[in-house]
């Protein structure tokens, strides 16, 4: 029932988000105040080429979600408590005694896999589209930082619960570090704040969980402000100085109907299927005498776990984990066509699509047991994805575009 009146309320929301933004433009534009030229500069007639597909809506709606996990972060954080011996009772609390902290807590939980998943879809449109190019290198640079920042984030915050999944996920990821030479050892004591995963590493992970949403709203408003400085990319991936139209109320519109629709989506999990995208092994208290048959990490950890143990080499494992992030980086510098839309890049289309196979792939073989011929298999998949990068793309750009112009 609790479900079916989210549904309904829904459309009201939607209806109000129109009359309060158009309330607003009003007000500032009678009164003249000086935040009525940021907030119609960003918000209502900001210049947007008129062509936007769908696949532009993903930045609104991670922008959405982030907001989702801030506040429901902050109403869990007032009851929770950062101590190895009550962590795990502190969130069964939440779940029990507080009104309607089982709904907080699932979407909470819920609502990290659905942030990474409109997130994932937003850098996959990047890629696809070129969004990437000149000159709107320094907007994906943030947004690769935005991501390493969430991916830290997920991290500490999926520790918090300190079950038994949580427990040894802090212990072997952080004992990654120890793969580095002279400061490894120094860094994981850094991190674990003594000898062992314990009472001050948990103090240490919640510190940095409340903190880091807030740092990366910041870099998100950064982001925003390059993107409007250097103008959105567009499908066809050419210069729409001429074809644009306002973003109150067209996209806004537009926007709104698609985070309707996801919000649905993601009450319909939140309410039925809760604990589908989670483990079962985090429904028992974190016991450090107790190995877990399978450490895995949350579903969205799985590509770059499974390309860390598929190198038998630690160190190099622990690097080619990194560099599977980092290496989004250098996207502006090894891909230069100057054609940047797929769409007019046969080749480069085909190739995307293979990668986005690959990445999923990776993802499966991050959650089986590490034996053959799953080892063989995440091999190819990461030999594949670097190849991808490193030489697929430099050698298409050019290819391609001699092709054309030929």
């Amino acid at each position: 029932m609790f479900f079916c009146f989210t549904i309904l309320w829904i459309p009201y929301v939607c209806k109000f988000s129109v009359f309060f933004f158009t309330a607003i433009n009003m007000f500032f534009s009678l009164t003249k105040q000086p935040l009525y030229s940021f907030i119609n500069d960003h918000l209502i007639d900001y210049p947007t080429p008129s062509n936007l597909s769908l696949f532009w809506n993903f930045g609104f709606l991670a922008g959405m979600f982030l907001s989702i996990q801030i506040i429901t972060g902050i109403c869990l954080a007032m009851h929770y408590t950062s101590n190895v011996d009550l962590a795990f009772l502190s969130v069964e609390h939440i779940m029990r005694d507080v009104n309607y902290g089982w709904c907080l807590r699932y979407i909470h939980a819920n609502g990290a896999s659905f942030f990474f998943f409109v997130v994932f879809i937003h850098i996959g449109r990047g890629l696809y589209y070129g969004s990437y190019q000149t000159p709107r290198t320094f907007v994906w640079s943030l947004g690769v930082l935005i991501l390493l920042l969430m991916m830290a984030t997920a991290f500490l915050g999926y520790v918090l619960v300190w079950g038994q999944m949580s427990f040894w996920a802090a212990t072997v990821i952080t004992n990654f570090f120890t793969a580095f030479p002279i400061v490894g050892d120094k860094i994981v004591n850094l991190l674990w704040g003594g000898f062992s995963v314990g009472n001050s590493t948990l103090n240490r992970f919640f510190s940095l969980h409340y903190l880091l949403p807030f740092v990366i709203s910041g870099v998100v408003l950064l982001h925003l402000s390059a993107v409007h400085q250097d103008g959105s990319n567009n499908p066809l991936g050419i210069s729409s100085s001429l074809d644009k139209i306002t973003f109150f109320p067209y996209f806004f519109i537009k926007d709104l109907l698609s985070f309707v629709f996801l919000l649905i989506v993601f009450s319909f999990f939140v309410y039925f299927f809760s604990n589908t995208l989670g483990h079962s092994d985090n429904y028992i208290a974190g016991n450090p005498m107790v190995t877990p048959e399978h450490i895995v990490p949350e579903w969205y950890f799985l590509p770059a776990y499974a390309i860390l143990r598929s190198i038998p080499n630690k160190l190099i494992g622990v690097l080619a984990l990194f560099s599977a992030i980092l290496i989004l980086f250098s996207l502006p510098f090894v891909d230069n066509c100057n054609i940047r839309s797929s769409l007019y890049r046969p080749l480069h289309r085909l190739f995307f699509w293979v990668l986005v196979l690959d990445y999923i792939l990776l993802g499966y073989i991050g959650q089986q047991v590490p034996e053959q011929p799953f080892i063989a298999l995440g091999q190819l998949c990461s030999l594949y994805y670097f190849s991808y990068f490193l030489i697929l793309l430099p050698f298409l750009s050019k290819l391609e575009f001699n092709l054309i112009k030929s």
